[in-house]
């Protein structure tokens, strides 16, 4: 049985520069986001994958790949967060790891997310309230 569900969203991305380019629409994501989502399962958590072309990021820099990635956990009262506002700052500039730390973190530890109006600097001006 199902007890909770996550959202992964994808934002459109306008890729200023090609070094933060991750193809987010491709095989290799569809089965990374499959992986995970065999892995939550057991634990009664449901991910869904989709992707949101009304929103456009700008990339430019990391921070903003990490900011075209939302998640949402209605249960636990999260909206739309950016990875950056959940995982913080970024260990190996890895996109699928730091997907996987942040999925996981709503998933098991929901309450290590920060709030909206916490003080910490961890990505540009994206709305989410970090």
């Amino acid at each position: 049985m199902l007890t909770k569900k996550i959202l992964l969203t994808v934002y459109a991305q306008n890729h200023l520069r090609n070094d933060w380019w991750v193809d987010l629409y491709g095989s290799e994501f569809e089965g990374f986001v499959a992986g995970l989502h065999r892995e939550l399962e057991g634990y009664g958590i449901e991910l869904v994958n989709r992707c949101n072309d009304e929103f456009c990021i700008e990339v430019n820099s990391y921070a903003d790949l990490l900011n075209a990635v939302r998640i949402s956990s209605p249960s636990d009262g999260f909206t739309n967060k950016c990875i950056g506002h959940i995982i913080g700052k970024s260990q190996n500039l890895n996109l699928f790891e730091d997907i996987r730390r942040a999925v996981n973190r709503v998933a098991f530890a929901p309450e290590t997310v920060p709030p909206d109006d916490h003080n910490r600097k961890v990505c540009h001006n994206c709305g989410c309230g970090c």
